[in-house]
């Protein structure tokens, strides 16, 4: 008996031993794969991850799924086409991404697990809040890029170096929609715009230019979208103050629904609506254009000439089953140009000569791609002509920039 069990207990250790040394092989290999991230197996195509941090659930959700759709789309191209070759050596992408929720705390969380788990150079992220949060350290070891979705000008103030702003920047807005509301509507503003860090700051420097030019605030408030779904007794309170205009923005539909319930209140003053928001997308909302007569925002992607934009929108629509806004246009747009910098910096994991070739990325575009017209890599972001659009007579019409 005492045999028995002695080769018995032999036994179960001998299995316990096997298993973990299978166990611990499984492991090794995922873990390899993971490495693999922007290298991969020789002979074959290395595999280049990108990763992508943004709000995939709350009010935002549709936000951050455009944004990402933009990305995907573009890297789909990519592969298709047999990807990118760099150094002799084929490279093909593939995007992880991950919900934040668009709290910048969860962006820097997510970055981190990203970084460890599939070594991304490039981590996109689509708000203000998210980006600061990964410039604390993007340029520590490991190094990575932030291909920042974000117009705020202060993403490209602080001097970091590994950030690329793709979206132009707010503050060539001011002016523009500051002389066409005081000319139409009047000289007394409300503010309504979204609580996040990006609405702050927009806030407070149109605050500084309405001012200046002679304006008055007459109530200021923010609204926190991610909990209010219900704007009727804030709408109210600054409505009471007798304004002129209303400065409403964020996401596109809970703007709308800002807008909307504003006209439902009575409201027939104008609208300036920062970039974040687009015509096109608060129409699903608002039913027509003819509730936002007297808005001034950012030019629609469907409504601007680029060549490129036809089959784009096409395309785009077939797989999303929508118009294409900027936020899908930006992105996609983007991640050509990291890709042609790629190619022209001989590298697909050094994070500094990838900036130092940006330039390049963006000479070298394909012109099939060139949903905006970029013709700089400037000041950390991209630079083109800005297209500014006003609602008038509900139809959608281009605003002339005014210097």
């Amino acid at each position: 008996m005492k045999r028995f069990k002695s080769m018995f207990i032999m036994s179960i250790l001998f299995m316990m031993i096997f298993m973990l040394a299978a166990c611990n092989s499984s492991s090794k290999e995922t873990s390899s794969e993971d490495k693999g991230g922007s290298g991969g197996g020789s002979g074959g195509a290395g595999t280049v991850n990108i990763g992508y941090t943004g709000p995939l659930s709350g009010s935002a959700a549709f936000y951050g799924e455009r944004t990402l759709n933009g990305l995907k789309m573009a890297v789909e191209e990519l592969n298709s086409a047999g990807g990118i070759e760099v150094a002799g050596k084929k490279y093909k992408f593939n995007v992880v991404s991950l919900d934040d929720k668009y709290l910048p705390n969860e962006a820097g969380a997510n970055a981190k697990r990203l970084l460890q788990e599939n070594k991304t150079p490039i981590i996109f992220t689509p708000h203000s809040g998210g980006v600061f949060a990964l410039q604390v350290f993007n340029q520590q070891q490991p190094k990575f890029i932030i291909g920042a979705y974000t117009s705020e000008p202060k993403v490209s103030e602080v001097g970091n170096e590994l950030t690329v702003r793709i979206p132009p920047r707010y503050d060539g807005y001011l002016k523009t929609f500051t002389d066409y509301e005081m000319k139409n509507f009047g000289k007394k503003i409300a503010f309504l715009p979204t609580s996040s860090q990006y609405g702050k700051d927009w806030a407070e420097l149109l605050k500084e230019h309405w001012e200046k030019e002679g304006g008055k605030v007459v109530y200021e408030s923010s609204i926190d979208f991610a909990k209010e779904t219900d704007f009727f007794t804030i709408i109210t309170n600054a409505l009471k103050e007798k304004p002129d205009v209303l400065f409403i923005g964020g996401a596109s539909e809970p703007t709308a629904k800002v807008l909307k319930q504003a006209r439902e209140l009575g409201f027939k003053g104008g609208f300036i609506v920062m970039d974040q928001a687009k015509f096109d997308e608060m129409k699903a909302v608002t039913g027509s254009y003819d509730l936002m007569n007297g808005s001034i925002g950012v030019m629609p992607l469907i409504e601007s000439k680029s060549p490129a934009i036809p089959d784009f929108a096409k395309k785009y629509e077939e797989k999303y089953g929508e118009t294409p806004g900027s936020e899908a246009g930006l992105n996609y747009i983007g991640m050509h140009i990291f890709a042609e910098a790629m190619k022209a910096a001989g590298t697909v994991d050094d994070p500094d000569k990838i900036i130092a070739a940006m330039q390049k990325g963006v000479e070298n575009i394909p012109d099939n791609v060139k949903v905006y017209e970029f013709t700089k890599f400037t000041g950390g972001g991209f630079d083109g002509e800005l297209e500014v659009a006003a609602v008038e007579d509900g139809k959608v019409v281009p605003i002339k920039i005014t210097k």
